[in-house]
């Protein structure tokens, strides 16, 4: 019978941006077909992506199906790598397009996507090409890369220390004797950094600096006017004079679309710069100069406004990465010394004096401050810092850190010096992570957009082809050639969709960077548009609607057994786990036992979603749900812990029951606190139009619902194990779109199977930032209906783009077939681009529901 195997991607192909991308498709294929393996596929796991092998265990052995999956990772790392960052020197979304096909014919590259803010992503073979090659190249193509991500496999190269990228047996997995193996992954997936440029324009746009194609534009403006005023109101003028400014004019309007189009015919496209110079060469075939120069004016004037626009989106996103300052202020000993941040190690102390911003992530290990945390969380209130309590414990879990202790690189101090230690190099911090992400982003086409470029590949040459057919209207209406011609080359102007192929990137990144700005990362215009066509979200319970910090309510012994006594095994043994519910019996437990001595337990083993057990005094101790015990070999409960457990129950408590070798010591009740903001939330998405809202749990039926008649719910589904989670959204994902809201770490799978996985407090939490669509950066219910909102507004603005490109082109075809002219067909035809952009740019300025930011 075929056993599986099922190990984390991130760990396998640490270069790989998400499961989407080919590597993984390779490594796949590679695993395929060694024997042996009858299937690979991808599986959602519990810490994100998983490749699950199904093997033969009688041609190998778990541990070759390790190795051998070891090294097709480490093989294809070695072989395929990526290039992701931002480039200056893209003028406008045709541009784009052109230069993405040009880098896709480059020697090497695999795939390339550029997107109009200059957003870039390569992937390319180390066999053929590398990455030096690839920025000369791009420089070829007059793009210059001003912040990139660097792969693991590059940057593991150029570590002197290097290693074999493969991990080790125990990064890579653990499993069981049974062959069900589960990886293990820290971090982010991935082992680059991101280096920022400076965050001004350089302008690698032509010879005379950013504004290059507007200075021709304008150029090309002048001339058009100067010669069309000689021609018309100063008779006796030799008309050579106006015909070579209508020349001028046409070389400075046409200087870059010549280019691109050039350079698309080559690769067999027909894009939207190729229908205007047809249309403009025709205009100069008839004699009519003044009009042939009037569209191509107006048409790089469009260009160049289109640039500037989308440089403001742009420049919003760019602003991220500035938030970090430079350098820092690091103690050596008792010397504070000044150094750039990118020489700051782990385990770094660094002094932050009194309005300085943050220089890197870490925790408050000396002094107290309130600081303001809206550029990375997007809160508006400062929050009050003070140092850890166990320096070492902080350094040995620094994920187990307080919110309270916990800072992040650019943020604000306040009014009071503090000392940090830093738990992440620079190029590796939250919003380093943010950054990265958010230029990733931008180059996920949205489901609109892909439509939008099917539309217009088909689209285009119907366009040619109809004005083909209307060369020859001569032959069935009564009219000279040169009439036919002239509608001809109209018709190529009036149906160009230029408008259409802005409509839906400009508003996708107008909407991702104003969601960033308010500390919510939303991975690319996918999760953007559909999180905005929700019906139902489905609430984790844990964290999400209650604070995720359960206090004790009833303490319960049964027998000879003591409060003291239970508390103390009950202690000893949470005190090994991390559990929210662990942290509470600890927290709490160790309050009540203020003069009992401290018990040690060893041998801590997780049931997952049920409980634990552990070994103390040379006896066995469980731990868990009343559900735990009756089932997997363990006892059932006794009558009385039943009768305890039910009288509990129907007080909405979550219950531990505590039993020691054969015996039931007690039951200890817990209560976890709604979030104050929790019930007004659920009234905001209601008055969204969210329809159905439910709450999932894997606490019991009663305490579920105790839980959900406080935030105002009335459906609460109870008593789900992880997997039932997922059965449950995929239950409702076959009814609507559902987006599962959720902490991002026991969630992931639920969060993987909805229509939109959205993970709360995200900031500093590398498997939300990773598993989520959607991450709200602060731990803020608040700012779901404000994304809900923010989707909603930008599926809108779509729809109001797509509507007036389509509009325009449907009214302008058949008028300039009835005969309007050249003249105001492009004048029409570049203000509906213009009005798509700035329509798209409101959503910068765009304030949530009751003016929530």
């Amino acid at each position: 019978m075929p056993k599986t195997l099922r190990l984390n991607i991130p760990v396998l192909l640490p270069h790989a941006p998400d499961v989407q991308d080919g590597c993984v498709g390779r490594l796949i294929a590679l695993l395929r077909a060694e024997p042996g393996v009858s299937e690979a596929h991808v599986a959602e796991g519990e810490g994100g992506p998983e490749l699950c092998i199904h093997y033969d265990p009688d041609q190998l052995s778990l541990a070759q199906v390790r190795r051998r999956a070891r090294q097709a990772g480490a093989e294809v790392s070695e072989r395929f790598g990526h290039l992701v960052g931002r480039v200056e020197g893209v003028r406008h979304a045709r541009h784009a397009r052109t230069l993405a096909a040009a880098l896709g014919e480059e020697a090497g590259v695999i795939e390339a996507v550029l997107d109009p803010a200059g957003a870039l992503r390569l992937e390319f073979d180390r066999q053929i090409t590398n990455r030096e090659t690839l920025v000369d190249r791009l420089a070829s193509h007059g793009l210059a890369l001003v912040g990139a991500t660097e792969d693991a496999a590059s940057a593991t190269a150029k570590r002197p220390d290097a290693q074999p990228t493969a991990p080790s047996d125990d990064e890579a997995s653990h499993t069981p004797d049974d062959g069900h193996g589960h990886g293990h992954f820290d971090g982010d997936g991935h082992d680059h950094g991101h280096s920022e440029g400076d965050g001004h324009d350089h302008g690698h746009g032509g010879f005379l600096g950013p504004n290059t194609e507007l200075i021709f534009a304008v150029g090309s403006g002048v001339a058009l006017t100067i010669g069309w005023l000689i021609e018309k109101f100063i008779p006796g003028v030799p008309g050579w004079l106006p015909f070579g400014l209508f020349l001028i004019a046409y070389a400075l309007g046409g200087w870059f679309t010549v280019g691109e189009a050039v350079g698309n015919l080559r690769r067999k496209r027909f894009e939207i710069d190729t229908l205007m110079l047809v249309a403009a060469a025709g205009a100069a075939a008839l004699g009519a100069w003044a009009e042939g120069a009037l569209l191509l004016f107006l048409f790089s004037l469009g260009h160049a406004l289109e640039h500037f626009a989308m440089g403001r989106a742009k420049k919003a996103i760019e602003a991220l990465a500035a938030l970090a300052p430079r350098t820092a202020h690091v103690r050596r000993g008792e010397a504070v010394v000044e150094l750039p941040v990118e020489e700051l190690e782990v385990g770094d102390l660094v002094v932050v004096r009194p309005n300085e911003r943050l220089p890197a992530d870490g925790f408050v290990v000396k002094g107290t401050s309130s600081v303001n945390q809206a550029p990375v969380t997007g809160e508006s209130i400062p929050v009050d810092k003070q140092p850890v309590l166990n320096p070492e414990e902080a350094r040995a879990k620094p994920a187990n850190v307080s919110a309270a202790s916990v800072v992040f690189a650019g943020t604000i101090n306040g009014g009071g010096a503090i000392e940090i230690e830093t738990t992440r190099r620079s190029n590796d911090t939250t919003l380093a992570k943010v950054v990265r992400m958010v230029s990733e982003a931008e180059t996920q086409k949205s489901p609109t957009q892909r439509f939008t470029d099917r539309f217009e590949r088909v689209f285009v040459p119907l366009v040619l082809g109809l004005a083909f057919v209307l060369l020859f209207a001569w032959v069935v209406v009564d009219e000279p050639f040169r009439d036919s011609f002239y509608r001809a080359m109209a018709v190529l102007v009036a149906a160009s969709p230029c408008a259409l192929a802005i409509a839906t990137p400009s508003a996708v990144l107008s909407g991702v960077a104003r969601a960033a700005r308010a500390g919510v990362l939303v991975k690319g215009g996918a999760p953007l548009e559909n999180l905005g066509a929700l019906d139902a979200i489905a609430f984790d319970k844990t964290g999400t609607l209650t604070e995720g910090r359960p206090r004790i309510t009833d303490v319960v012994p049964f027998g000879q057994t003591t409060e003291s006594e239970l508390l103390e095994i009950a202690v000893a043994v949470e005190r090994l786990s991390d559990h929210p519910l662990a942290e509470a019996i600890v927290r709490d437990g160790s309050q009540r036992l203020v003069a009992a001595p401290v018990r040690t337990a060893t041998d801590l083993r997780s049931l997952t979603g049920k409980g634990v057990t552990a070994r103390l005094d040379d006896q066995d101790v469980w731990i868990g749900k009343p559900e735990m015990f009756g089932s997997d070999a363990i006892a059932p409960l006794a009558p009385d812990t039943e009768i305890a457990v039910a009288g509990l129950r129907n007080q909405g408590r979550t219950l531990m029951v505590v039993r020691r070798g054969t015996k039931d010591l007690g039951v200890i009740g817990l209560l976890d606190t709604p979030r104050a903001k929790a019930r007004e939330t659920l009234t905001a998405l209601r008055a969204l139009g969210i329809r159905r809202m439910i709450m999932i749990s894997g606490d019991h039926q009663k305490a579920a619902q105790a839980v959900a008649g406080q935030v105002g719910l009335t459906e609460a589904w109870g008593d789900l194990m992880p997997e039932d989670k997922v059965d449950a959204i995929k239950k409702l994902r076959a009814e609507t779109k559902v987006a599962m809201v959720g902490d991002g770490v026991n969630d992931a799978p639920a969060m993987a199977t909805a229509t939109v996985g959205v993970a709360m407090g995200a900031a500093g939490s590398d498997v939300a930032l990773e598993t989520a669509d959607v991450a709200l950066m602060a731990d803020d219910l608040s700012k779901l209906p404000f994304t809900v909102g923010l989707s909603r507004q930008t599926r809108r603005i779509i729809r109001q783009n797509l509507f007036v490109s389509l509009g325009v082109v449907a009214f302008l075809v058949p008028a300039t077939i009835l005969g309007l002219g050249i003249g105001p067909a492009v004048a029409l035809h570049e203000g509906s681009t213009l009005l798509v952009v700035f329509n798209a740019l409101r959503l910068l300025a765009w304030r949530g529901p009751r003016g929530v930011e």
